[in-house]
């Protein structure tokens, strides 16, 4: 496994050469992901490099590598730090390892709605939270709608705590899932997300949890028939460029960054919405069977995980802000 990893990490650099590249006054700034072509994620990152090109007149240019052709999201955030890759989008639970504050959007229930969300977001916490990885040499540009995860299930619906009890849930490698999926009673199992289907398949676990596009795309609703919109989560991507690279733009390259940023950022939620919508209706026609469970139970039973920031005063102010956003 560490010589695959190394050997797509090599053969990541050797393909970019480096990052940021120039040729006739003309940057081309490198992003990679691991999603498919049609997560609306993708689709915004499109609309991104479309709406930096026309600020700059063709001077400043984005090149997607999508769909893990540079690695996963652990792989492009260690090309993003060493500065051979200039842009990536990752899920804000696999922040969380480098930056703590990010474990906020893992607590359950901890937005009232997506306008709450959103509003956050867009606001100077928002803004203070993707500064915080400059000291790990990241720096956050927006935050992407990822909707609100739920829980998915190869033979059981869930619709209390009570069906989770004994479950193997797949879980991101972030402490907060596995706190969450243990304080529900279930048995959290880390698995990368490139060998979920397989592990559905194989009974390696019971169910997962993900957003709706997610479950869709991943084409997960083929093994697993039970999708129970819970939602206890609403954990957004981020979008990172490399220190390095931000170091690189002049003034008015970052204001066409941030423009084109922004432009983006609005269409990705309509974007999120529709495929929202179409995603399950889709599963919903393969067969899957779409629960609305009681929230009640599940936020009661998950309400613990707020104690594991009692002796931490920043977090306990974070959570407070956010409480408190209008």
């Amino acid at each position: 496994m560490i010589k695959k990893h190394l050997y797509i990490l090599f053969l990541s650099v050797t393909t970019i050469f480096s990052a940021c590249q120039t040729k006739d006054d003309v940057k081309v700034l490198r992003l990679g992901h691991s999603l498919d072509t049609k997560h609306p994620v993708h689709k915004a990152m499109v609309i991104l490099g479309e709406r930096l090109e026309e600020k700059s007149e063709g001077k400043l240019k984005v090149r997607i590598y999508p769909s893990a052709q540079l690695g996963g999201e652990r792989e492009c955030l260690e090309l993003l730090q060493i500065g051979s890759l200039d842009i990536t989008k990752v899920s804000a639970a696999v922040l969380e390892n480098f930056i703590p504050e990010y474990k906020v959007f893992s607590v359950p229930y901890m937005f009232r709605d997506r306008a709450h969300a959103f509003s956050v977001f867009d606001s100077e916490i928002g803004e203070g939270l993707l500064l915080k990885g400059e000291k790990f040499r990241l720096r956050g540009l927006t935050f992407y709608d990822a909707g609100s995860r739920s829980f998915y299930m190869k033979e059981n619906p869930i619709n209390s705590p009570s069906d989770l009890v004994g479950k193997k849930i797949r879980v991101q490698k972030s402490n907060m899932a596995v706190a969450m999926v243990n304080d529900l009673g279930g048995s959290p199992t880390p698995i990368s997300w490139g060998e979920l289907y397989t592990a559905l398949q194989q009974g390696v676990v019971d169910g997962a949890e993900n957003n709706p596009p997610s479950f869709y795309t991943s084409k997960h609703y083929e093994v697993c028939k039970y999708y129970s919109l819970d939602e206890h989560t609403s954990v957004p991507d981020v979008l990172l460029i490399g220190l390095d690279t931000w170091n690189r733009l002049n003034d008015q390259e970052r204001t066409w960054l941030k423009e084109a940023t922004s432009q983006s950022t609005i269409a990705q939620r309509q974007l999120w919405a529709d495929s929202e919508k179409e995603s399950l209706a889709e599963v919903k026609k393969a067969g899957v069977q779409i629960i609305f469970p009681d929230k009640t139970p599940f936020e009661a039973q998950t309400k613990g995980i707020l104690d594991l920031f009692k002796g931490d005063a920043e977090m306990t102010a974070l959570i407070k802000a956010i409480k408190q956003q209008q």
